[in-house]
């Protein structure tokens, strides 16, 4: 188990403020309003043409797992990314990005992980969301992905025709928020004195966090993170769960950190960083638009100009790490087109 004394900011997460537990009500409640509207594949998520929904079940926890597969168009071997939603989130987080990613031969396993997803609402409420917080869903999560990845490849092993186009030798991970945490987890963000670590797992080549936070009081480290990380953040990235009116609250530049904590060599880390983008931004599906709090106005004017960033720049990310593409590799070097005078691009 992972050292309590972690209990985390978990993709930003301090949830202490009375302001906020009214917002989550307001939230779900419009998500219980999508469920009415609209069966799903899978708990909270929505039916995708051109996907598979699937569910696997690590019988050694007692764990079933909704995924969702998005397969490039043709026949050719593609890498893969594994995305891991936000807190209170399914398999429909990601889905802008990930079908930028399947337009430039990427595939994309969307994993669902119980206990800190949409479900929680769904039988819980605000209250069970904000308790799902913690570090056992944490390492719940990371988990997770450990099973998967072993069972992509007895599957594949074992002739699952659906998999046989993967190339388990080119896998990266990518997640939003909490996902953003776990993402990093796997990558090898280090917790206290328990050691470095414990939640890393070696296959991933390269990693995309998108809202990255920096861990509680400053407990965690990413100096042993060695793989490369694209962090995605912006001015707006507030802590959704921060108390109004504090620092975390108004301004995303705390995200920033963990840019700057990473380490630096040969292009392994890298900033894309969107004046007026907000958390919403970045979660890449129609549902994660909505918020507790009203959206900024800069945020809704500048949705269309976020995203062609995002889409391009974390592509970009995938061909240069997952396919050895010279010609990304290339376009990352310099700042993405169409940047505007406030946004910002930073490897090293």
């Amino acid at each position: 188990m992972l050292d309590r004394r972690i209990f985390l900011t978990l993709g930003g997460l301090a949830l202490a403020h009375a302001a906020t537990a009214q917002g989550l009500r307001e939230r779900w409640a419009e998500r219980r309003a999508e469920r009415r509207a609209a069966p799903a594949s899978a708990p909270g998520a929505r039916d995708e043409p051109g996907t598979d929904a699937l569910r696997w079940t690590d019988a050694a926890r007692q764990r079933e797992l909704p995924l969702r597969l998005r397969l490039p168009a043709g026949a050719d071997r593609v890498p893969l990314v594994l995305f891991s939603h936000g807190l209170g989130g399914s398999v429909d987080a990601g889905r802008a990005w990930a079908q930028a990613w399947a337009d430039a031969g990427i595939a994309t396993l969307h994993l669902q992980h119980p206990g800190s997803d949409t479900e929680v609402l769904r039988h819980g409420g605000p209250r069970a969301l904000q308790k799902a917080a913690n570090a056992d869903q944490l390492e719940a999560r990371a988990l997770d992905v450990r099973f998967v990845l072993d069972e992509l490849a007895r599957r594949q092993a074992a002739g699952d025709a659906l998999l046989a186009r993967l190339r388990l030798d080119a896998i990266g991970m990518a997640g939003h928020s909490f996902g953003g945490h776990t993402t990093l987890a796997v990558a090898g963000q280090s917790y206290g004195r328990r050691g470095p670590a414990p939640l890393a797992d070696p296959r991933p080549r390269a990693f995309a966090a998108f809202s990255p936070s920096p861990p509680a009081r400053g407990e965690g480290g990413f100096g042993g993170i060695e793989r490369p990380v694209l962090c995605l953040t912006g001015s707006f990235d507030t802590d959704p769960f921060a108390t109004a009116g504090s620092e975390r609250a108004t301004r995303g530049d705390y995200r920033r950190q963990v840019y700057d904590a990473l380490p630096s060599g040969r292009g392994r880390k890298a900033e894309l960083w969107l004046d007026g983008a907000d958390h919403a931004s970045f979660s890449g599906n129609a549902q994660g638009q909505r918020s507790a709090r009203p959206r900024p106005d800069a945020a809704v004017a500048q949705a269309e100009r976020h995203h062609a960033l995002i889409r391009a720049t974390s592509t970009d990310w995938w061909r240069a790490h997952l396919l050895d593409d010279a010609d990304a590799r290339q376009r990352l070097s310099q700042a993405p087109a169409g940047l505007g005078p406030q946004d910002a691009w930073r490897t090293a």
